[in-house]
């Protein structure tokens, strides 16, 4: 008998690319705001926690807050909290006419 040829496979070929536990917009995050806070406080003695501290606590909170979650997790939640509070299936009846008023019936 010939043995078969097998080769590895992704167990999940839609799941996002992730470097260190990080998606790539979680990178792209952390480091943009390096850029910005090493622009704004780069040549300032607070360089070494405006900067450097605070991006490690921005990389941990983003680590340990997704952990778990789905993909795109920060992403909905964020698009949850922006929208409306009441989401409404079909249009509204403007024609509706309360049957009791507050002293009775009509």
């Amino acid at each position: 008998m010939s043995d078969l040829l097998t080769s590895k496979v992704p167990r999940c070929l839609e799941m996002k690319t992730k470097i260190a536990g990080f998606e790539l917009a979680d990178i792209l995050l952390i480091f943009l705001y390096l850029a910005v806070s090493n622009f704004i406080f780069g040549m300032t003695p607070l360089k070494p926690v405006m900067v450097w501290a605070a991006t490690i606590l921005l990389a941990a909170g983003l680590y340990f807050l997704k952990r778990g979650k789905p993909e795109d997790y920060l992403k909905d939640s964020l698009q949850f909290l922006l929208s409306e509070t009441v989401f409404v299936a079909g249009p509204t009846d403007d024609a509706y006419q309360p049957v009791i008023k507050m002293g009775g019936y009509q």
